[in-house]
């Protein structure tokens, strides 16, 4: 493995940790949303990794992190009894969002903290690169 698989290596992780911070954000501006296009209350949506793998001698090797799908909750929603809002079924229930405000916060500190360890990775990657060339000069 070599500088420039490392570089690859912690820019596939920095990708996919931009789009699970993407994936929170939707989720915590939808908390209140009672009434999509599909019908219902907003569904929270979670990011799901895989391990990108290549072949190399012997078998095969890690190259990085992919996204592999972005799947939707199937927590059913949260019901409120608010017998004056718009979305109110007979009962006088409102299906909100399966959207916990504090799982959210909690899942952006850690993709915050696994996007800076990939970037500390990628710079110490880049020092020593540079390091190996100021060797040969």
């Amino acid at each position: 493995m070599g500088f420039f698989d490392s570089f690859a290596i912690s820019a596939s992780g920095l990708t996919a940790e931009r789009l699970r911070l993407d994936v929170i954000a939707n989720n915590l501006a939808n908390a209140e949303t009672t009434r999509t296009p599909e019908g219902g209350p907003y569904r929270r949506q979670a990011v799901v990794f895989a391990q990108r793998l290549e072949r190399a001698a012997g078998g095969r090797r890690g190259a990085g992190v992919e996204v592999a799908a972005i799947v939707e909750d199937a927590a059913p929603p949260r019901l409120e009894y608010r017998p004056d809002h718009p979305d109110a079924d007979a009962r006088g229930y409102v299906a909100f969002p399966n959207v916990n405000v504090v799982n959210e916060m909690v899942d952006m500190v850690t993709a915050v903290r696994a996007y800076e360890a990939n970037a500390t990775a990628l710079q110490a990657a880049r020092q020593q690169a540079e390091a190996a060339l100021d060797i040969g000069r």
